[in-house]
């Protein structure tokens, strides 16, 4: 459990990783500054997960090497639990796997595009109009991965791509995915181009030094709207409060 340095009223955040080593990078440290603690899960290697997201005030399932696809009993274990917050109602972001273990729950499916292209390194991000009426959106974002994801019944598509078309979704109000990667540190990102490097061959993927010279570029404009949209997703009283107000003007005359 990773808790605020001040104390909070706030319920804690329940956190699902899929690696011994992985890390809930700029999404936990920005959670944890807005006054969450984190309640880090691993069940690939044996973490229970709770029945009730009553103890929580939500959940972040983050991204891995696996897919939703994978016969792994944690995966399909993670995939059914999904049913716990959309049932109750209660915020849930999937990053990159983890929107793709929302699509599979939502019965979407997850797959390739044709040709096995990858997004792995930056690539641009379009806001559709439900995105750009909810917040400003970055136009570069970092991905790491060769599947993506339908948009499945009674989801709304919120920003697009090339490669792959549906890069983020809202179902309902409070479950959403992302197919890219906001939360990386400078030591995550330099750890996934030392050890990822051999996907770099792969169809559309970028070499390690474009990973490294984007982020210089990008990766600021990312970071605000990292912060900006877990408000939206886990405090929309504080992403109110934020907001800019509209403009008034003074009420003109009949002549």
């Amino acid at each position: 459990m990773r808790t605020p340095s001040r104390p909070s009223s706030k319920l804690p955040i329940l956190a699902i990783l899929h690696q011994e080593t992985s890390s809930t990078g700029r999404v936990g440290q920005m959670l944890v500054d807005k006054g969450f603690a984190l309640d880090i899960r691993r069940p690939a290697l044996g973490d229970p997960l709770p029945d009730t997201m009553s103890g929580h005030a939500g959940a972040v399932v983050f991204g891995g090497p696996m897919s939703a696809n994978d016969p792994d009993p944690f995966i399909k274990t993670e995939i059914d639990w999904i049913d716990v917050p959309l049932k109750e109602n209660k915020p849930y972001l999937g990053i990159c796997l983890g929107a793709q273990m929302l699509v599979r729950n939502l019965g979407g499916r997850v797959g390739p595009q044709k040709g096995e292209v990858t997004e792995i390194g930056w690539y641009p991000l379009r806001a559709t109009e439900h995105g750009r009426l909810l917040m400003h959106w970055p136009k570069m974002v970092y991905h790491f991965h060769r599947e993506g994801f339908d948009v499945p019944r009674g989801a709304k598509l919120l920003a697009e791509g090339d490669a792959y078309p549906h890069q983020a979704i809202r179902y309902g109000e409070n479950a959403w995915g992302v197919q890219f990667h906001a939360e990386l540190t400078r030591a995550m990102m330099h750890r996934w181009v030392v050890h990822g490097a051999e996907r770099f061959g792969m169809p559309n993927a970028q070499q390690g030094n474009q990973h490294l010279e984007g982020r210089m570029i990008f990766d600021h404009a990312l970071k605000d709207w990292l912060w900006t949209f877990l408000d939206i997703v886990f405090d929309r009283p504080a992403a109110e409060a934020s907001r800019p107000a509209l403009p008034t003007y003074p009420a003109q005359g009949n002549g």
